[in-house]
């Protein structure tokens, strides 16, 4: 039976093509073989950080009735494991006191936690760029469903990626509602689904330019140029990962597939050729609305499992990551972070932006946040401590001297019944004072010198604590 199966197989008509497949190597295997970029892997390291601050600020801002706005430390302990944070909420936050501020509400007997004055002074400024920008938003949603052959996206995937592509977070009703004349919102084809379309299917062939003819004009335009315009007409810019080894085949197979023609993502496709070079011509056109797709992007970046719900909105019918991998020189994939996060390549230099926008640069501030942690906290709360002494004349001071002979100055804040003690060698005495006591909650603020903890306690305790440091200051005197 087996030989007869054999015979079968090379009895097969010679017309039939075979077409390789990687069928051996699994999906894993084959993003983990991919080409590493050290810059975009330094950039994501820190990057994936940032977005769990993002998360956090996302819901202490969606509490606009809170004056300031803010969420409770057991809210956000209960999420948790959701926003990736390892350690838990309190310790998270406490890597990023120039964002978050850690305080205790008396009426509601738990810690809370609120934004910084510097950060939310940046949102003010993001949604300020993002409304003064509202052109460009418009643009960037017609061009969206221009890409697609029916005109029309899912609204659920267009919620995915609102932040990518610089939308207000209210944009059904601040953008959508308000262009009836551009927009329009239709049932999809599942239940309780909505479909976002052109009013004027003619606005989709409105002939727009694609950001890769852009660069192709900017090319034949420069008078060093030694690359022939025919070979440019359907090229993509290439910058390959550094140390990437190209051997002369795949250098061969790149050139040719530079000059193969395809289908611009604002033409209209036509009907789809399933022979080789038809699959090659489809494969180029996904490559084009991938990167189209990436442009319109604030910070020329996302997501992949974000925009594979554009996949057949946007006719792509491949595999979109391994559709990335194929081509290293044009985009970059990053697994940074329990994500796969996709960059444009030739929009970045050095881990930022060669063209910045007024949105990229609000948000790049926040990131600089990000990237400061704890440093310079000791400084702004050597100044902020002497500010409250000249404002607030409840507040005593006492000197700590610690083994290494350095001055520590510790706050007892009688309006909040707040003291800051060294960590080393005031400890155990002031757990002989709070041990019985049920008011205390040891808790980390962002005005709390390093090396200190911010301990709130009852007004018993912190009469007790002001007698023992003015007794022990007596005696060492």
């Amino acid at each position: 039976m087996r030989t007869h199966l054999v015979k079968s197989i090379f009895k097969l008509p010679q017309s039939i093509t075979m077409v390789t497949r990687r069928t051996k190597t699994s999906s894993a295997v084959y993003v983990a073989s991919r080409a590493r970029d050290p810059t975009f892997e330094k950039l994501m390291e820190k990057y994936k950080n940032f977005l769990k601050v993002i998360a956090i600020q996302d819901l202490i801002l969606a509490n606009p009735n809170k004056k300031p706005p803010s969420v409770s430390l057991e809210f956000l302990s209960r999420l948790a494991q959701k926003l990736h944070l390892n350690r838990g909420a309190a310790s998270f936050l406490r890597k990023y006191p120039h964002i978050f501020q850690i305080y205790y509400d008396t009426k509601k007997c738990q810690p809370f936690c609120k934004l910084t004055d510097i950060a939310l002074d940046i949102s003010r400024q993001e949604a300020d760029a993002i409304n003064g920008g509202f052109p460009i938003v418009v643009d960037r949603l017609v061009r969206l469903l221009s890409m697609s052959a029916s005109n029309s996206v899912p609204l659920r995937a267009v919620f995915k990626v609102w932040r990518e592509l610089g939308l207000p977070d209210d944009f059904e009703d601040s953008v959508i509602a308000k262009n009836p004349d551009i927009f329009q919102l239709g049932d999809g084809n599942e239940p309780n689904t909505h479909v976002l379309k052109l009013v004027d299917e003619k606005m989709g062939v409105s002939g727009f330019t694609a950001a890769v003819e852009q660069w192709r004009v900017t090319e034949c335009c420069k008078e060093d140029c030694d690359v022939d315009r025919m070979m440019l007409r359907y090229s993509f810019k290439h910058r390959f990962p550094p140390g990437m080894r190209l051997s002369k085949d795949y250098k061969a197979k790149v050139k040719k597939w530079q000059i193969l023609p395809y289908v611009g993502p604002y033409e209209e496709m036509g009907e789809k050729k399933r022979t080789r070079a038809g699959v090659k011509a489809l494969e180029k056109r996904a490559v084009a609305v991938c990167h189209e797709f990436l442009s319109l992007t604030v910070e020329k970046m996302v997501e992949v499992e974000k925009i594979s719900h554009f996949r057949n909105a946007l006719g792509i019918d491949f595999n979109i990551r391994d559709l990335f991998i194929d081509h290293p020189g044009i985009f970059y994939l990053s697994t940074k972070g329990k994500r796969h996060t996709i960059f444009l390549r030739e929009a970045y230099e050095r881990g930022c932006l060669i063209e910045p926008n007024p949105v990229y640069n609000v948000r790049r501030k926040l990131f600089d946040l990000v990237l400061l942690g704890r440093h310079g906290m000791l400084k702004e709360s050597s100044k902020s401590g002497n500010a409250d002494v000249s404002e607030d004349s409840d507040a005593t001071f006492f000197s700590l001297y610690t083994g290494l002979a350095s001055e520590l100055k510790a706050a007892m804040d009688f309006t909040q019944r707040r003291i800051y003690v060294d960590r080393k060698e005031e400890s155990f005495r002031l757990h002989e004072l709070v041990l019985d006591q049920l008011q205390c909650f040891i808790i980390s603020s962002s005005n709390v010198p390093k090396g200190c903890l911010a301990v709130y306690v009852g007004e018993s305790v912190k009469n007790r604590w002001a007698a023992s440091r003015l007794h022990a200051e007596k005696t060492s005197s």
